[in-house]
């Protein structure tokens, strides 16, 4: 592209690196999420003016009262930092204009047809071009399928007047955040980095070292674009992979569970993954369908990607099938019984619902004529359908109550032993009662209660 635009003497690539390294950037991010919020947190923390650019106004409002509506966020942090002036909410895009740096962390959904669905990502591009000035850096951090940033967010750009690399630097950063994970966080967690050019990589990779602890530059957006894809797919194959086990287990009536257990004392050759209702969150079940899209484009088809989503897809009806059993052995039909559902969030001591596979069990077993009712201690109520629902006590008389007690996501604070001793039948997705039997808390020893039915 040439050699840097000179601004009074300096390049926009050495002016925009100045004020990096001096924190005297004004930084932007569009998208106060899961993924937007702790970043622009981290920023602020290390003395940079941070904006965050949210349509949604009531998470503008809650976070300018220095209220947090995200859990990995603690609200004193927010208020601290609110206080300070070190960090604003708005929904103002005119705002964008101050900024030296954008990060865009906006969602990145898939259509009915699994298609990727960009609206979010040529909004938040729109936006930025109508407010775009020379030396500013934009990063996209939201999943998609590679060529996004060069096809989609550079042209926007450059019909602004602006040249990439020279006028201002674009770049791609997936994002990796693991919701309720007390090891790994924004801060710590290794951040790539690819650029359009390599004054690009050279920005981009600056202004996350003022607040991230390590840095991974790689030599292109796509490549970036890649690595997520490829990270979520990796673990989206495996996933089927044990769900696909766990089917070949109960057909030849051996313990998916003491299978996979002996196999991970491999010290080599083997990562464990264990099987369960289904995948959810926002990455797994959507980020391999990004990559399966632009290979159709492409004319390739993906088939690996293609078979684990059809196995993982599967495995909510696999649960239903299990209730089904499970109250076939008490003479019970579904139609008419009441399921208490055990977590309903996607994943362990978070209140994510995101894809949740809970939402398929009890749309299923809904089908089929069951009450259904769910306890979740991180998800006090949610609507599905138009439909809001509201989490029941965990006490002994609604476990008594049930015909049959469904664990779908296996959150810490419930008293497993209880379920055990109290639910006429359980049938647990992730293995949260192996161990137990009824009257006593087990050694890991015993075998299930007989009236158990384990998927």
């Amino acid at each position: 592209m040439g050699t840097d635009k000179k601004t009074g003497g300096n390049t926009m690539k050495e002016r925009l690196l100045a004020k990096l390294v001096e924190r005297n950037a004004c930084i932007g991010v569009v998208g106060l999420g899961y993924v937007g919020l702790p970043l622009a947190l981290e920023f602020a923390k290390v003395g940079f003016h941070v904006i965050g650019y949210d349509v949604t106004e009531n998470v503008v409002t809650g976070l300018m009262r220095g209220e947090s509506h995200i859990k990995d966020v603690p609200t004193a942090e927010i208020a601290e930092l609110v206080a300070e002036g070190k960090f604003e909410a708005t929904t103002e895009e005119s705002r964008l204009r101050e900024t030296d740096a954008i990060l865009i962390a906006v969602p990145t959904p898939l259509a009915k047809t699994r298609d990727p669905d960009m609206s979010y990502v040529i909004a938040a591009a729109d936006a930025i071009a109508r407010n775009c000035h020379p030396g500013l850096l934009i990063v996209l951090e939201s999943t998609t399928y590679p060529g996004t940033t060069r096809d989609l967010m550079q042209p926007k750009l450059e019909a602004a007047g602006l040249t990439v690399g020279e006028d201002v630097f674009l770049a791609f950063s997936p994002e990796r955040v693991d919701p309720g994970n007390p090891v790994w966080n924004t801060k710590n967690t290794p951040k790539v980095v690819g650029g359009i050019s390599p004054a690009c990589t050279e920005v981009a990779t600056a202004l996350y070292a003022s607040c991230l602890e390590t840095i991974v530059p790689v030599s292109s957006t796509e490549t970036a674009e890649l690595v997520k894809l490829l990270e979520n797919t990796f673990r989206s194959v495996n996933i089927g992979l044990v769900n696909e086990m766990q089917i070949v287990c109960d057909k030849l009536g051996v313990n998916v569970w003491e299978v996979i257990e002996a196999a991970a004392t491999k010290p080599f050759g083997f990562m464990k993954f264990t099987p369960g209702p289904g995948i959810g969150g926002h990455c797994i079940p959507l980020d391999p369908h990004y990559l399966a899209w632009k290979m159709r484009t492409l004319n390739y088809k993906t088939r690996f990607i293609d078979l684990a989503s059809e196995i993982n897809s599967e495995m909510p009806a696999l649960v239903v099938q299990r209730v089904d059993q499970a109250l076939n052995e008490k003479r019970k039909p579904v139609n008419g019984s009441r399921i208490l559902v055990l977590g309903v969030a996607y994943k362990r001591d978070i209140d994510d619902m995101r894809e949740s596979p809970a939402l398929d069990v009890i749309r299923m077993l809904e089908e089929r004529g069951a009450d259904v009712v769910y306890h979740d201690p991180h998800v006090a109520s949610f609507r599905e359908d138009g439909h809001e629902r509201f989490s029941v006590p965990f006490t002994d008389a609604e476990l008594a109550r049930a015909d049959a007690v469904v664990i779908i996501t296996d959150h810490t604070a419930v008293d497993y032993q209880r379920v055990v001793d109290l639910a006429a039948a359980v049938v647990d997705t992730r293995n949260a009662t192996a161990g137990l039997v009824r009257g006593g808390s087990g050694t890991g020893a015993e075998k299930s209660a007989p009236d158990m039915a384990i998927a």
